[in-house]
């Protein structure tokens, strides 16, 4: 059985008296939200933080309010909550459709928002045991200097696995970190460096309070999931895609994002682009869907051949541009898992 390590455990209130103790506590504290994988991640001794800050009781950083100008969200609101939420199964059908697939019920009714933006990075050679890690001299993410993965690389590579995160960024997401003496405000997309070890820009003594969405009126938004198993495993390859369309059905503009083939979620520009004062029609899904794989570049660190992960990429994108052109994807989605199991994925 493995045991959590001993800590102590603050509940403050305010988000200013969280953000006092978070600084005054120092590089040995981390705040907590759901603890879904901050918890394990403790009991497998890759993060021993003495001082643990919950967030829970913290007022103003839970559910979801709308308005006229859009939506904000409290990066304590559960997984479960956005996967219930009706009013996201429109223009925010990417955040529904990626809540819903984060890990079980049982964890959705736990996880936050916030713990998935801010979800530790994977890798195959990092998600043991202690006793595994040390046998193999352990690797650069932690206690070790190598990463095994890409044994001449100068940094960590292990994989950007928030499911929430690209259909966020997809959808245009602006979040909000507050720290003691400061408040500031990015976009999603730069919340992020390609580094499996320093992965978030958010800096230490710093808070996520808020999650921000524009308003998605003419906008449709589409998130595709490539996993072994139906439920619970993380994602080895994601693609969320969102557009706004003109009302003759031309694309004005558009947004694609790739999860789990990186440090961190790639945002597919150049592909995007390719569909602007276009409809959606074959061809230009095609180029978009060429454009985007070219960024997938996945190494041998998580679930499948990584060859074959290059190659769905494309169909995965393709999928996702096909819902919001209106096709009815719902058999493709079911036929996943067969899809899986079926492949040269190994």
């Amino acid at each position: 059985m493995m045991r959590l390590p001993l800590f102590e455990f603050r509940t403050p209130r305010t988000v200013e008296e969280a953000a006092r103790v978070l600084d005054g506590e120092g590089p040995s504290s981390m705040v907590l939200a759901g603890g879904t994988d901050l918890l394990p991640n403790m009991k497998r001794r890759q993060q021993g933080p003495r001082t643990l800050i919950s967030l829970r009781q913290v007022e103003g950083l839970s559910g979801v309010q709308w308005d006229g100008t859009g939506t904000r969200i409290g990066p304590c609101a559960t997984i479960a909550e956005i996967a219930q939420d009706t009013r996201f199964r429109n223009g925010g059908s990417a955040l529904w459709q990626a809540a819903s697939v984060v890990a079980t019920p049982h964890i959705r009714n736990l996880a936050t928002l916030g713990g998935n933006i801010c979800l530790d990075t994977r890798c195959s050679y990092y998600d043991q045991n202690y006793e595994w890690r040390k046998a193999i001299n352990f690797c650069m993410k932690k206690d070790g200097e190598i990463c095994w993965v890409a044994t001449g690389s100068p940094k960590c590579m292990a994989v950007s696995s928030t499911d929430t995160a690209p259909a966020l960024i997809a959808l245009g997401a602006i979040v909000r970190l507050r720290s003691r003496g400061e408040e500031r405000e990015i976009p999603l997309a730069d919340l992020y460096n390609n580094d499996g070890m320093n992965y978030l820009t958010r800096r230490p003594n710093e808070i996520l309070t808020e999650i921000r969405l524009g308003s998605l009126h003419g906008w449709k938004s589409a998130y595709w999931k490539l996993r072994r198993r139906g439920s619970f495993d993380f994602p080895v390859l994601s693609v969320a895609a969102a557009a706004r369309f003109s009302a003759s059905g031309v694309v004005e503009e558009a947004r694609i994002v790739l999860g789990a083939v990186a440090s961190r979620p790639l945002v597919a520009t150049e592909a995007a682009n390719a569909l602007l004062g276009r409809p959606l029609i074959e061809q230009s899904i095609e180029e978009a869907a060429t454009l985007a794989a070219r960024l997938a570049k996945p190494l041998d660190n998580t679930d499948f051949d990584m060859s074959w992960r290059k190659k769905v990429a494309a169909e995965f994108v393709t999928n996702a541009l096909r819902e919001l052109r209106g096709d009815d994807m719902s058999a493709h989605r079911l036929q996943l898992t067969q899809y899986v199991l079926d492949s040269d994925g190994n």
